[in-house]
């Protein structure tokens, strides 16, 4: 088939260059608007759902919000993971998905499942889907400050939230604009709990004045002089002035009782679970652009870029936009550095093409061929979604010395045949000819590499959305290739090769190598087993430096950027947190090479940031390489700044943010290591943490390690008497909306200022509830018009209780995060599962998983050991339907291990462990020592055919 197909080409020249035209331009238009990003998208299919529940603790969260979505959510079709986290006045839940499920599809199951589980939630309490993007997508940050000083944190934030974010939102590509820190005004509404029982006014009614004083409504329409007038009657709050003029009640002798005659109104900033902080010198309110799922990373940049340059002209005088993290620069150095690699292959193989084969017009062949079968794998790859980034081009640049390869040997060929037929009117036989010897062997040789690619398209989950680009660039390509080589090559050998073809040894470079090849290939022929025993004992002292390997998931990628991610102990309070946070960051800005550090404490304002207070990212935008100090490397600058921050209750973690963004998402563990204690009890799990954080922190190669404190929050329980408060007339939730209104503040109501929001708060004084003692004096005024205190109908103690609650399928979770150095992955971890094992004792009803980049290299290789043995069977079924001989299969799957033995040594020389990338660029390396083989038999049977004729024809 492959032969009528060649002569076919030959006979229809001018139709195979007009597909080949139209090829390389659908190709050409498919490259120039292929998305483009710095990495693939490796988070998994989720779908996250956030629902606030302001003012309540953990607890209080876990068990009326985040349990019964947990709960519900498991039920949902295709979901394989879902993990809650409840925090102080908020409850998330990510739901992960297997892989291919389609995201809009996977939203719209969540939001049907939601429906039934919103019976089961508090009033009023009402869950949302997060955007429809992970947090891979924070692709641009930036931060709003004032130098001048002439405009505070509240300021700044309503610039954000009502100007900057929504112009930002309105932009195709991006999903959601987060903001971080700074202060939301808010209408504080301060009762006089004493004046309040003075006039025997119940908190409940000024609730309840405040929400019906602060509305408008609309009366329809009215006709007048033959006009129609639309009714309306005002009724916003627009100042502190109408706050104060609400009345809450009229006396019996007629006098209106207001708002201020009861409370202090005054403007003061909303309670906040997040904090913006910029180089160390103070806060700052940021703002994060999130992008779109699937969309391209570096236009979406371009388009914010060019809003935010408009916007800037619109801010107050003296407000300044601050880049503090921007990826397209990453996206930048990423292609820029491949396309420059890939151009210099595209020269090196002319180059090589032009000396070896000392004739230009055949070198233009593989010139014009190999940018075809790249653009043709460019338009799979753009109808398929996958993004231009370093792993689909990569699997080009890979491809790129292999593919030329089938047109190098048909060509060489070729020229073969025409050295020995001056004949011009044979030169269609000639050509057809030598095309006919080698294409079946050719196109079966690249289908054998491209095959050899199959372990690589089984990897599942991370690993898989890792390697599957450069899989399917590179095996797209070699498709490309093998066809091109049996259809357009033909046709240009026809049309490009022509006149005086010059005999292969005239050329020098060719004379030059074969007579350096020449004297290697004597003693091997003369000597055929003591080469083979040689080579033999070869592959089996590579046995000693492989069984020295140490295994890892991935080599880390140099992001350009890094991403501070300390670990701190739970309870931290806002004011503790601003100040640690400053504190690192000031000491971060001290290094030369860092340009920006922005940090964050806590939780931007979007449901892809689960954070707690105590947690830290701070973003360290590094210089240019260029303007570093002499000899620094990004290991050099990661321990220098290890070393240098080094602050009491404070583990460090250094990584970079696409990559620990990824993490996080994945497993929740943002270090390379983690441990999961799942079981009932928190205060268990806890325990069961600081077993494994002294266990493990003996481990050689342990930087950090910290297991969280599930257990050790602080409460204030209140425990209503019934029967007490039965005899005032108040029933349990009449005692609950006081202490939640009162000591907790309760959001009442908005006001409408314009496009702008915010909101009225009411509760107590201070002076009121900032002790146990004050909190059990609580006045309270009762239906029965009795004045009573909180003491009177309940118990106000102090207790110890969960800081924030992870759950991992409905189950409590703990988590212990390993930092390494200097220490293989797949050896740490084998050596503290053996130390665990032995030193603790595991309660009945709790379990340990690991998890991390453990768990990704622990699934692939387990695919691998499965997958590699399946693969070569299909190759040698190939080989045999191309040979259909098993000497000459068995003979080139002999040769594989010799092919690997020099990329075994190199790893091991230069103290690489062998990762699933290195396994990767063997299983390319074995498909090309394949290929090879494939062309040495079939010119090796050629040649003794043609010998055997001779020897038939001579006398």
């Amino acid at each position: 088939m492959i032969n009528r197909i060649i002569r076919a080409s030959l006979e229809n020249r001018a139709l195979v260059l007009l597909l080949a035209f139209m090829l390389a331009t659908v190709g050409a238009y498919s490259v120039l608007h292929t998305p483009v990003d710095a990495l693939p998208d490796l988070s998994d299919v989720q779908v996250i759902v956030r629902t606030p529940y302001p003012g309540q603790a953990p607890r209080v969260v876990e068990d009326q919000v985040t349990y019964p979505l947990t709960t519900a959510l498991l039920s949902v079709p295709g979901a394989t993971t879902v993990r809650g986290y409840s925090f102080y006045g908020d409850s998330f839940v990510n739901v992960l998905f297997a892989d291919g499920t389609d995201p809009y599809w996977a939203r719209s199951r969540v939001l049907e499942y939601l429906s039934q589980a919103a019976a089961r939630l508090p009033e009023g309490v009402r869950p949302a889907l997060g955007p429809d993007a992970t947090g891979v997508g924070w692709i641009y940050q930036y931060a709003l400050i004032d130098r001048t000083g002439a405009h505070d944190l509240a300021q700044l934030r309503s610039l954000q939230d009502w100007f900057l974010k929504f112009e930002l939102q309105a932009l195709d590509g991006v999903a959601e604009v987060a903001t971080i820190g700074g202060m939301v005004k808010q209408y504080q509404v301060v009762v006089d709990p004493l004046r309040l029982r003075g006039y025997g006014i119940p908190l409940m009614m000024v609730e309840q004045a405040i929400r019906e004083g602060n509305q408008e409504v609309g009366g329809s329409v009215v006709e007048m002089a033959e006009a129609e007038y639309m009714v309306r009657a005002t009724g916003y709050v627009k100042s502190i002035g109408d706050l104060e003029r609400i009345p809450v009640m009229a006396t019996k002798d007629g006098t209106t009782v207001l708002l201020r005659d009861v409370a202090e109104v005054r403007l003061g900033p909303e309670m906040r679970r997040g904090i913006g902080e910029l180089d160390g010198e103070g806060e700052a309110v940021g703002g994060v652009v999130v992008m779109r799922n699937g969309d391209n990373a570096r236009d979406t940049i371009v388009r914010v870029k060019a809003k935010l340059d408009e916007l800037r002209a619109g801010l107050p005088e003296g407000v300044e936009i601050v880049t503090t993290y921007d990826r397209s620069s990453l996206i930048k150095r990423a292609v820029d550095h491949l396309q420059g690699k890939l151009l210099d292959e595209f020269l090196v193989v002319a180059l090589v093409c032009l000396v070896f084969l000392f004739h230009v017009r055949s070198g233009l062949i593989v010139v014009i061929v190999t940018p075809i079968a790249v653009a043709s794998a460019f338009i799979v790859m753009r109808a398929q979604g996958i993004n231009a980034n370093i792993m689909s081009l990569g699997g080009i640049a890979i491809a790129i010395g292999t593919l030329v390869d089938a047109a190098i040997v048909m060509i060489e060929n070729v020229h073969k045949k025409l050295e020995h037929e001056p004949d011009e009117s044979r030169r269609m036989e000639a050509i057809y000819a030598g095309c006919r010897e080698v294409g079946p062997s050719l196109f079966f040789s690249l289908m054998i590499v491209a095959l050899s690619f199959l372990p690589v398209f089984t990897l599942e989950a991370q690993e898989g959305r890792l390697f599957a680009p450069l899989a399917y660039t590179k095996t797209y390509a070699m498709v490309a290739a093998s066809l091109l080589s049996i259809t357009l090559v033909p046709v240009l050998i026809w049309y490009l090769v022509r006149g005086r073809i010059r005999p292969e040894n005239s050329n020098p470079v060719n004379r030059a190598a074969a007579a350096a090849y020449k004297p290697f290939l004597q003693v091997a022929l003369r000597y055929p087993w003591a080469v083979t025993a040689g080579a033999v004992l070869l592959v089996l002292v590579t046995l000693w430096p492989a069984s020295r390997l140490g295994t890892e998931f991935m080599p880390e990628l140099d992001e350009g950027d890094l991403l501070y991610m300390p670990t701190t102990l739970p309870g931290l309070s806002t004011d503790a947190a601003r100040s640690l946070l400053q504190q690192t960051d000031r000491l971060i800005k001290t290094v030369p090479e860092v340009e920006r550090v922005f940090g964050k404490a806590g939780r931007a304002e979007s449901a892809t940031d689960p954070a707690p207070i105590e947690m830290f990212e701070t973003t360290v935008m590094l210089k240019p390489r260029d303007q570093w100090r002499p000899g620094m490397t990004p290991e050099k600058l990661k321990a220098e700044l290890d070393a240098l921050v080094k602050l009491p209750g404070v583990s460090n973690a250094w990584g970079y943010p696409i990559k620990t963004r990824i993490d996080m998402l994945a497993t929740g563990i943002r270090t390379p290591v983690g441990i999961k204690i799942m079981g009932p009890d928190l205060a268990t799990i806890q325990q069961l943490g600081q077993q494994i954080e002294a266990i493990v922190k003996a481990v050689p190669g342990t930087t950090s390690v910290y297991a969280e404190r599930t257990a050790t929050g602080r409460y204030v329980d209140i425990d209503i008497d019934r029967v007490a408060a039965g005899r005032y007339g108040l029933n349990i939730k009449d005692v609950q909306d006081i202490v939640g209104s009162a000591v907790g503040g309760m959001t009442v109501s908005y006001t409408v200022e314009g496009l702008e929001r915010y909101p009225i708060n009411l509760r107590y004084p201070q002076d009121f509830r900032d002790s146990l003692e004050k909190l059990r004096q609580l006045p309270i005024v009762a239906p029965t018009g009795a004045n009573v205190t909180l003491q009177d109908v309940a118990r106000v103690e102090i207790a110890d209780g969960p800081g924030m609650i992870r759950s991992e399928n409905a189950r409590p979770s703990g988590w212990v995060f390993v930092d390494i150095h200097d220490r293989d992955l797949g050896g740490y971890v084998n050596e503290a599962k053996a130390r665990i094992a032995d030193e603790l004792t595991l309660p009945a009803g709790y379990s340990l998983g690991w998890s991390g980049q453990y768990e990704y290299l622990q699934r692939a290789v387990e695919r691998l050991q499965l997958v590699v043995p399946l693969t070569l069977g299909i190759i040698v079924l190939l080989l045999y339907l191309n040979f259909r001989n098993a000497r000459d299969v068995g003979l080139i799957l002999f040769t594989l291990p010799f092919a690997l033995v020099g990329g075994v040594w190199l790893l091991y020389f230069l103290g690489y462990d062998l990762s699933i990338a290195a396994v990767v660029g063997f299983i390319a390396l074995a498909g090309v020592a394949a290929e090879t083989g494939v062309v040495m038999v079939m010119y090796l049977e050629h040649s003794w055919a043609e010998r055997r004729a001779r020897r038939r024809r001579e006398p």
